[in-house]
């Protein structure tokens, strides 16, 4: 007994370590395989394998071989998946043995199909360093995201993401993928397409989900490729949107140009209950300006004041906010559910008629005071108070503004001639 025991322990040792270190297959583990495989710039080919696989087995002395004739030109790795299921589920191995080429995009690696050969797949790897070399003599790119390996599709990670996507002006449009989805392979080529055409006017970035997890949990990813559309201007993850079109290049560019050319909202005059909901109705936020009355601020400087606006309107157009302007004690209610009158014009407040809450501008009502409120607003800052009442106020039916100056009303003329000022001076 004692020597079967012996006899297994051999038989299970030789079965469970394949490689030595004098074949020149290195063995990967999950402790490694990040620094010395992705972070490499070296070709990889890569056998995720189990110990009890017969074929795993029978591929031994052809991976060896391999190994050998590939020596300084590819590298050569295997990983026990049995034991290590993690890194081989990251990669999507579903069965033993799985060999993938790890080019030029190292978080897509190249499923191998071909024949068990140590020359086909040798020759599988040196077309991979070949594809490596015509990219780079080409101008193309060595790295790359999304499995495109293109520079126009900007990689992005934990580290990287909040300060080019929520801390920049850009129109982002970003894929989180995984480097075993068959989909996201196919959507490689696509993406790059589009962010090539794209260059200069939205930009399309690449996350890894399976290496960045955090990040694609931060953003309900639950399935790959999913896509998100993150306005113009300094956001936040609440601003993040889903892109539901079509997979195609041409979709992406038609849905990302319509994005970057939509034109800016329209500062709707507040006169009645129907243009008050087509400036608030349905909309997140809204900005609401109280502007003083025309004749304490006359044509010239209620267009300046509207300009203004519709400036930064243009600026914050991706938040798809909706954008109001009334004249002071013209909607009185409004003013008081939002706590602006009484305290001098212009005034401005930003108010969820969803939430019934909002923030009034404490600062300038100039370009630079309303810019810093508004983006201040986007990040989700600033202190905010209840609506009034809890309920949309009631807006009155008055005059639209006709564009011009306003007019003092004419004085009625008295005729003293019949009046006795005697009786007057009587009665006081």
């Amino acid at each position: 007994m004692f020597k079967f025991l012996i006899f297994l322990g051999l038989l299970c040792g030789t079965t469970w370590a394949f490689y030595s270190p004098s074949d020149n297959v290195v063995e990967l583990t999950p402790a490694n395989f990040q620094r010395l495989v992705v972070n490499d710039d070296a070709i990889w080919i890569v056998e995720f394998f189990a110990p009890w696989c017969g074929h795993c087995q029978q591929l031994v002395p052809e991976y060896k071989k391999l190994a050998s004739a590939l020596k300084g030109i590819v590298k050569v790795g295997s990983v026990n998946a049995d034991e290590h299921n993690s890194l081989g589920g990251e990669y999507g191995v579903r069965g033993y043995p799985s060999i993938k080429i790890f080019g030029a995009n190292k978080r897509s690696p190249t499923d191998f199909n071909g024949q068990r050969t140590a020359k086909a797949m040798a020759e599988a790897a040196l077309a991979e360093v070949k594809k490596k070399v015509n990219s780079a003599l080409g101008g193309g790119s060595s790295g790359g995201s999304s499995s495109s390996g293109d520079d126009d599709v900007i990689e992005l990670t934990e580290d990287n993401f909040d300060k080019l996507v929520l801390q920049s002006d850009d129109v982002w449009l970003v894929e989180f993928f995984a480097p075993w989805c068959g989909h996201c392979k196919n959507l490689a080529p696509e993406w790059a397409k589009a962010a090539k055409e794209l260059k200069g006017k939205v930009k399309l970035g690449a996350l890894d989900a399976t290496v960045h997890q955090s990040k694609a949990a931060e953003y309900g990813v639950r399935g790959y490729p999913t896509i998100k559309f993150f306005p113009g201007g300094k956001k936040s993850k609440s601003d993040a949107q889903d892109y539901e079109g079509g997979r195609s290049a041409n979709d992406i560019v038609a849905f990302a140009l319509d994005k970057h050319m939509a034109p800016p909202p329209e500062i709707v005059e507040i006169v009645n209950e129907a243009s008050f909901n087509t400036a608030c109705e349905d909309k997140s936020l809204c900005v609401i300006s109280v502007l003083p009355n025309i004749l304490d601020c006359n044509a010239k400087c209620r267009n300046e004041h509207l300009d203004m606006l519709r400036e930064m309107g243009d600026k914050f157009k991706q938040k798809l906010w909706g954008w109001g302007w009334t004249e002071g004690y013209a909607q009185q209610e409004l003013e008081e559910a939002l706590e602006i009158g009484g305290f001098g014009y212009p005034a401005m407040a930003v108010v969820s008629f969803k939430k019934m809450k909002f923030s009034v501008l404490k600062g300038s009502f100039s370009k630079e005071g309303v810019n810093e409120f508004l983006r201040d607003i986007s990040f989700g800052r600033g202190r905010t108070a209840p609506v009034r009442g809890a309920k949309l106020p009631a807006i009155v039916d008055v005059q639209p503004w006709d564009g011009k100056d306003g007019q003092m009303p004419e004085i009625e003329e008295i005729d003293l001639s019949d009046v006795d000022l005697d009786d007057i001076k009587d009665e006081l």
